[in-house]
């Protein structure tokens, strides 16, 4: 079994399957690091991936389009994330609470309406979106193939990481957008629009999060199921506070997880002796030990989940 594990088609195979599995929790994760950086948790990813994934799924099969597809991704996970938004920055609703009961409500609407679409009946598989070899790139030994041999949206996120961390660190809106989650009050007096900015933030949660959940249904399966996500709007949020609040180190956790999902779909390939419902704990076994590696060592912005009110003490 040792001799199967330790080889070259094996570890390759690995992490390409762990590249794949990262994508969705790096699009999410980005889209969260965003929302709190400016001081909105939104436990709701899941539910705003969710989303994503219905409407890629509803949109390319009604238009036969896949950039459609995308778009009607990025609109539901923004209009999901909105809601959030108008109750955690508006309304001044508690944040945790606002996040759950949205996970609720959407995997029941998601549910209903593929039923309505399906009338009971199950449709067929859309056609992935193909991968594309990038030449001198892919024929790096072993890492080449996983990295350079993708999906245009896997290569779209590697820019996107390296945007993202540019703008927070080099640009001075980026520092008035980080600026806002440490201390909202402090950059109001500044002359910051908080709530523009938040609402924006909100808005970038939303598309990139519906983008994550769009890539489960466009390039992984090809179709819709209820509940698809299974919990990874959640391992998400754990990426982000694994990776301190950082475009990088956000990508980093969520390669770790994908590697752990990757894992064990890899280990019951080859027939590992272990029961299936074991290997399948593996992801979320290693989510839980990061985080608890993790206590004392990430500390989110200050104002991280606590709603400003203009004007209050």
């Amino acid at each position: 079994m040792l001799d199967q594990i330790l080889t070259v088609g094996f570890l390759t195979a690995f992490l390409s399957a762990a590249v794949r599995m990262a994508v969705p929790l790096a699009y999410a994760g980005l889209g969260e690091t965003i929302s709190e950086k400016s001081g909105i948790l939104n436990i709701g990813m899941e539910g705003v991936m969710l989303s994503g994934a219905f409407f890629s799924f509803a949109g390319t099969f009604f238009s036969g389009s896949i950039p459609v597809g995308l778009f009607c991704a990025a609109a539901g996970g923004a209009a999901v994330s909105m809601i959030h938004g108008i109750l955690s920055i508006r309304l001044s609703k508690d944040q945790s609470v606002s996040g759950i009961a949205i996970n609720i409500f959407v995997l029941g609407v998601t549910s209903f309406l593929y039923k309505l679409m399906s009338g009971g009946q199950s449709y067929q598989q859309i056609q992935p979106i193909m991968r594309l070899r990038i030449p001198v790139l892919a024929d790096i030994p072993l890492i080449g193939n996983a990295f350079f041999y993708q999906d245009i949206l896997t290569y779209l996120l590697y820019f996107m990481v390296v945007g993202v961390s540019f703008f927070y660190k080099k640009t001075n809106t980026g520092l008035s957008f980080a600026a806002i989650g440490e201390n909202p009050r402090s950059a109001d007096s500044a002359g910051i629009p908080v709530y523009r900015y938040q609402y924006i933030s909100m808005i970038l949660n939303g598309v990139l999060g519906g983008i994550g959940g769009a890539y489960l249904v466009l390039v992984q399966v090809g179709n819709f199921s209820e509940n698809m996500t299974s919990g990874r709007g959640y391992i998400a949020l754990a990426a982000v506070i694994l990776g301190r609040y950082v475009p990088f180190g956000m990508l980093g956790a969520a390669l770790l997880f994908g590697s752990a999902n990757a894992l064990q779909i890899r280990l019951q390939a080859i027939g590992v002796p272990l029961p299936s419902q074991a290997l399948s704990m593996l992801p979320y076994l290693i989510t839980l030990a990061a985080l608890l590696g993790s206590v004392g060592k990430s500390h989110g912005p200050e104002g991280l989940g606590k709603p400003f009110v203009r004007g209050a003490r």
